[in-house]
């Protein structure tokens, strides 16, 4: 696949990885439509980049809100015949231990993790399954293996991710519609800058786009890296859960 005259969606396009995909989308010849709730700083780049023609179509929607996802697809309609790619990126993570323990933290990390590719599909789907055409990437993680202190949420939001997309992936084969999924490991963002413990194999984001595009354009049903997490995760997830709970109860949270 190339992107050649495809017209390509990327959620939580403001900072981190849906940045730096769309940096690096701008170089290719495609159509391309930014969402993110800070749409300003969007903007900022776009302008800073100098692109004219096939300029990206920025618009502001928190995928958190179905109302906003269902007004943002309606006006994208209005100048697109259709979204052939999308890459349903945008996400949110806190720490959250007993100490700051807070339902809010949990509706909030679901809401733009989960809710935020659902409520997309949702409004992709009845395009796509006229067409029987189309692609959905969509962004979970490799810490959707295992339950790890003070990431209690942002865990268990993308191992629904991951379940969910690979569930739709089966059902969608048939329609001739491909869903990936995307499991970064540790990638440096304003969101793991917040981040109190030492993060084993930290990627820059620009590689890290690099390597969702040309997986992308390889069709690949996973897209997981750095292969040595990928490795380390792999081996986690096979350790008894009596075992991981002991040595998991020892890693104290800062």
């Amino acid at each position: 696949m190339n992107f050649e005259n495809k017209t390509i969606l990327i959620t939580g396009a403001s900072t981190g990885i849906g940045k730096a995909v769309a940096q690096k989308l701008l170089n290719e010849n495609c159509r391309i439509i930014l969402i993110a709730r800070r749409s300003v700083l969007v903007k900022e780049y776009v302008d800073a980049s100098l692109i004219k023609k096939n300029a990206p179509l920025i618009i502001k929607c928190d995928v958190s809100k179905k109302d906003e996802v269902a007004s943002a697809y309606k006006l994208i309609k209005e100048k697109y015949e259709r979204i052939d790619i999308a890459i349903l990126n945008a996400g949110v993570g806190h720490t959250v231990t007993t100490k700051n323990y807070n339902s809010f933290y949990a509706e909030q990390t679901f809401g733009a993790n989960f809710f935020g590719i659902i409520y997309w599909v949702e409004q992709l789907l009845p395009e796509y399954l006229k067409s029987r055409a189309g692609m959905i990437v969509g962004v979970s993680s490799l810490a959707d293996n295992r339950g790890f202190s003070g990431s209690g949420f942002y865990c268990a939001s993308k191992a629904a991710a991951s379940i969910y997309l690979e569930g739709l992936r089966v059902e969608l084969k048939s329609f001739g519609i491909k869903v990936l999924t995307v499991k970064p490991g540790f990638v440096k963002t304003p969101m793991t800058d917040q981040n109190k413990f030492k993060m084993p194999f930290l990627l820059p984001a620009d590689k890290a786009a690099q390597i969702i595009i040309d997986g992308i354009k390889k069709e690949k049903r996973i897209i997981q890296f750095p292969w040595q997490t990928v490795f380390l995760t792999k081996i986690v997830g096979l350790i008894p859960g009596s075992l991981y709970e002991y040595f998991a109860s020892k890693v104290k949270m800062k």
